[in-house]
């Protein structure tokens, strides 16, 4: 059984001392022997990091003592080795880079949709009002390329800053639909809904816990390939082991 635990985990709240911060974190993680890359910012914390797996536990738990983080949802997977070269801590201005004034995931969330909930819609192939659903994918067309889900919007974008130009071509997909946008693991979705909607795109929400989410709870029902990780594993399948493009073991 692979002995390497490695989380992926975010989270949007406000950090007024996120310089003050890095500090600590970053001796914290490097005491527990833990690679990867932890960014701090004044809008959240965004973690992916591997390590033995109490170590890594260990660390979450001191990092949890800090309300702003209690009950931080980690989504776990497993590895022969630490997929990670060196450990990262970066004080950045947004844990998810988008450029746009006025996004506020905190203060003004899109609505969610559970995996269990978008696996019922897509069985029965419309909502609980029987509505379409459109399947929204945030991501670049690199990650694409490694797997989606059956007939979601794909667009041809290189940055997740390119998104919202790039959907305006395909307005008319959306029109009278439930749209549900997702990504690896919900970050990007926390920016990308709220300004959809802003932007009179309909009903726009967002996949709980991202695809990572959605492998670890319903599995690979309506997903085709291996979903892009940003780590030397490259991609992970619905079982979260790696997988090369198109799903394949690798």
């Amino acid at each position: 059984m692979p002995s390497i635990l490695n989380i992926a985990a975010y989270r949007f709240v406000a950090i007024d001392d996120a310089a003050t911060l890095r500090g600590p974190i970053a001796a914290r993680a490097e005491a527990a022997g833990l690679k990867g890359t932890v960014l701090v910012a004044p809008e959240g914390i965004n973690l992916f990091l591997a390590g033995e797996p109490s170590a890594l536990r260990g660390f979450l738990a001191w990092l949890e003592d800090d309300a702003r983080f209690a009950g931080l949802a980690a989504k776990e997977s497993w590895s022969e080795a630490v997929p990670f070269a060196r450990l990262k801590v970066k004080l950045k201005r947004e844990i998810i880079a988008f450029r746009r004034e006025g996004v506020d995931p905190i203060g003004s969330p899109a609505p969610l949709v559970d995996p269990p909930t978008l696996k019922r819609w897509l069985d029965a192939g419309h909502d609980d009002d029987g509505r379409p659903v459109v399947l929204l994918d945030t991501r670049n067309r690199e990650e694409v390329d490694y797997g989606t889900f059956d007939g979601a919007l794909t667009l041809p974008i290189d940055d997740f800053v390119q998104l919202p130009e790039a959907l305006e071509a395909e307005r008319h997909r959306l029109a009278g639909a439930t749209v549900v946008s997702f990504c690896t693991g919900g970050i990007r979705c926390e920016k990308a809904a709220p300004l959809l909607r802003d932007l009179g795109f309909g009903d726009v929400r967002q996949l709980e816990g991202g695809i990572l989410g959605y492998f670890e709870a319903v599995g690979g029902a309506h997903w085709q390939g291996g979903c892009f990780v940003f780590d030397e594993r490259v991609a992970l399948g619905p079982d979260l082991s790696p997988v090369g493009k198109g799903g394949e073991a690798a």
